[in-house]
């Protein structure tokens, strides 16, 4: 039984605005000043520092067809291509049509994209595009600049924020409609400990959910805190299978955990290749774009090669590029990996597929409206239908951009006030209880272990029978119970969806289907929380 609410003290200090936005990556801090500019009260909050989340690591850069040889049609076409048919073309017209625009927006923010000579744009390229059109800074560092650029706009509007801020429960009114959020403080100062706050729109840019496995690119906050919120709000949640495994992440050892180093797709964008431990360019042949195809496919080909020949993992060549390149182009992944003892000029890099995206989320419209009304999401938290089972490289932060502007126009135009707040009744489950276990380590090696990148129905099935044994072990109230409920809420609808899905499908393999199969399955998961705890999946097409 999942709980519904969580348990938690009740609030001791109330905060109030017009909206409430939770997350600071570039959906969160766009929603806010898109928000901010159109005259609304906004308190932004989010779980750690400012700068915490996943956008500050994401290295590769931002796609739009930013180029004159490039159209929005061709855009579409790729992305569409990588959703693997499971796309909502609607909502992908949207992103690739006002992408352009939403970019050059955020360079007149401030943010300093790499530019050639002539003062245009450096574009690269990456997996699944057959064009360049990744605008980046910084080499590979263009994360960190937008955030940067972002957080400098957030200061100069004044847009009050607070930090280390865990979101708990959406509050609603007597009607269902959201009236705010409970949230835990950590640390001193004020305000400090659980409160509440009440505003007319919650928006929910919490981010992903990679920390639900043992390893992942994804920073220690990503503990799916969104999902789990939205699905004890009673919102809809879709496409939860599709978790999508980076191809690359840096290879520590078989034994590593937690956050991995990412080497970027754009690497491989620039020539590297991937090779066999006899160097042996495995994807030539598997697919016509060989390293560059999307990024199931490429996480499938590591997968297979890696069981062919017993490997623990496989290597990207980049020794071609020469100090130079490194140097200028990709001087983050550069120190990275000599931080970790390896030396991409003269030796290629270990690499193994991890936990990367979560391309389903909280169900929203094409302006981030989710179910219950007035509660928007954007940003990984979201289901938007724009990537569908896999998402393409690089649209991630674009998707973040452009529906967090929509956000803030749907905020401005759906005005009613909500009433006063209700005090939810508890779901019947029993507060859980310090057990002293680790509960949340459990958690990620189910999943590793049952529902990661091969999945099957008998590990699908254990999956199950071990998360519904830790139910009752989650933890006291507090952070790290909060956390562990969290994950397991999540991991629940992973693996509820991943069952149910008989097939394989972008970055959803299951081995026991290892087809695709567009007469039974071309649609939509759909997972709700009913009121007595259970997790109720559905198809829709």
């Amino acid at each position: 039984m999942i709980p519904r609410p969580l348990t938690a003290p009740a609030p001791g200090w109330t905060r109030s605005a017009d909206t409430v936005v939770i997350g600071s990556g570039i959906a969160g801090l766009v929603a806010a000043l898109r928000c901010h500019e159109r005259g609304q009260r906004v308190l932004l909050v989010t779980k750690a520092l400012l700068d915490a989340g996943s956008t500050r690591w994401a290295q590769g850069g931002i796609a739009a067809a930013l180029d004159p040889a490039d159209t929005p049609g061709e855009h579409l076409a790729d992305t569409l291509t990588a959703g693997a048919g499971v796309c909502d073309e609607d909502a992908v017209r949207v992103l690739v049509t006002e992408g352009p625009a939403a970019v050059r927006r955020l360079a007149d923010l401030g943010a300093a994209f790499d530019r050639d000579a002539s003062g245009e744009l450096e574009l690269g390229r990456e997996g699944g595009h057959h064009r360049r059109r990744i605008a980046h800074a910084g080499g590979d560092a263009t994360g960190a600049e937008i955030s940067r650029a972002l957080r400098a706009a957030l200061k100069e509007h004044q847009i009050e924020a607070i930090e280390n801020a865990l979101v708990l429960d959406l509050i609603k009114d007597a009607e269902g409609r959201a009236a705010g959020v409970t949230l835990h403080v950590m640390g001193e100062g004020s305000p400090s400990g659980v409160g509440a706050v009440r505003a007319r729109a919650v928006v929910l840019a919490t981010g992903g959910l990679g920390q639900v496995y043992s390893a992942t690119t994804n920073p220690e906050v990503s503990t799916g805190d969104g999902v789990a919120l939205a699905l004890r709000a009673g919102a809809e949640v879709a496409d939860l299978e599709f978790v999508q495994f980076h191809p690359t992440p840096l290879w520590l050892g078989e034994d590593a955990r937690g956050r991995l180093p990412l080497i970027s797709e754009a690497v491989r964008g620039e020539g590297a290749h991937l090779i066999d431990h006899d160097g042996v360019r495995f994807m030539v042949g598997r697919h016509e774009l060989a390293e560059l195809a999307p990024r199931d496919v490429v996480a499938k080909g590591i997968m297979n090669r890696m069981h062919e020949t017993g490997a623990s993992h496989m290597l990207l060549d980049g020794r071609h590029f020469g100090a130079e390149m490194w140097e200028r182009r990709f001087p983050t992944i550069l120190a990275v990996c000599r931080h970790h003892g390896i030396d991409p000029v003269t030796e290629p890099i270990p690499i193994a597929p991890s936990a990367h995206y979560a391309s389903g989320g909280v169900r929203t419209d094409l302006f981030g409206r989710t179910t219950v009304p007035g509660l928007y999401a954007c940003g990984e938290v979201a289901r938007t239908g724009v990537h569908g089972a896999n998402r393409l490289a690089s649209n991630s932060l674009l998707e973040g951009l452009v529906y967090a502007e929509r956000i803030a126009v749907a905020i401005s135009d759906d005005a009613p006030e909500p009433g006063e707040p209700v005090t939810p009744e508890p779901s019947g489950a029993e507060p859980p209880a310090s057990t002293g276990r680790d509960v949340r380590s459990e958690i990620q090696q189910i999943m590793t272990t049952h529902a990661g990148v091969l999945r099957t129905a008998d590990g699908l099935a254990t999956a199950d029978r071990e998360l519904a044994a830790l139910a009752g072990a989650l933890g006291e109230p507090g952070v790290v119970g909060w956390e562990a409920s969290n994950l397991h809420t999540v991991a629940s609808a992973i693996v509820a969806a991943g069952r149910l899905r008989e097939e394989t499908r972008g970055s959803h393999w299951r081995d026991d289907f290892p087809d695709r199969d567009d007469a039974h399955w071309r649609g939509r998961l759909v997972t709700r929380l009913t009121w007595d705890g259970t997790l109720q999946t559905e198809f829709e097409r």
